[in-house]
């Protein structure tokens, strides 16, 4: 029989937050400075994804890499140890911009993975993903993220991250008061064999 390392994890919660309340102000500054569109459903490909308001409810905007450069150099580096720690995943670096979210009430995301199992559609490897709480956790009710393997939601405080495998199912779950907001990332390698 082949067993995987002990050491092994598809869903890793960073033990405390990964940024302060005034670096979680200044991301979300940057998020709403970028072009605002209603969030769609489906990867990036050469047509773009789909409006589908009864999968996903959601504003989001793109943070240039030049925008928030010690930003993203600190996500890389804490991604880079929690991969040589938990997935194990070769060649780990970022391929995609940081998208900023922002649920109203009402917002959510249904059940979905972020990588494509039709692997033409792909832009890159999507490997790993990595949700960022910007709100602080008392401005806002519902939106919790729950992630299929664990069945349990995902709890997390202002500044905290989790990072997991992009080819497990997840949900937002539907935000009941206030707004969340939110860092979301994937990071990519070569093709899984």
């Amino acid at each position: 029989m082949i067993y995987e390392p002990r050491w092994k994890s598809y869903v890793v919660e960073t033990t405390g937050p990964l940024f302060t309340p005034e670096q979680c102000q200044k991301i979300i500054q940057a998020g709403r400075s970028e072009p605002k569109q209603n969030a769609s459903i489906g990867l990036a490909t050469k047509k773009g994804g789909v409006i589908d308001t009864n999968t996903r409810t959601s504003h989001i905007s793109w943070i240039p890499f030049s925008k928030m450069k010690e930003m993203y150099a600190d996500i890389e580096k804490v991604m880079k140890k929690t991969n040589g720690n938990h997935f194990g995943f070769d060649g780990m670096q970022i391929t995609e911009m940081a998208q900023y979210t922002e649920y109203p009430s009402g917002g959510f995301y249904d059940w979905h993975m972020d990588s494509d199992l039709q692997f033409s559609h792909e832009p890159t490897v999507r490997k790993i993903s990595m949700t960022c709480l910007l709100s602080h956790e008392s401005e806002f009710e519902g939106g919790e993220l729950q992630i299929e393997k664990d069945v349990n939601k995902v709890k997390l405080v202002q500044g905290q991250a989790v990072f997991f495998a992009s080819f497990i199912r997840h949900r937002v779950a539907p935000v009941t008061r206030g707004i969340r907001k939110s860092l979301v990332m994937w990071f990519g390698g070569p093709p899984l064999r």
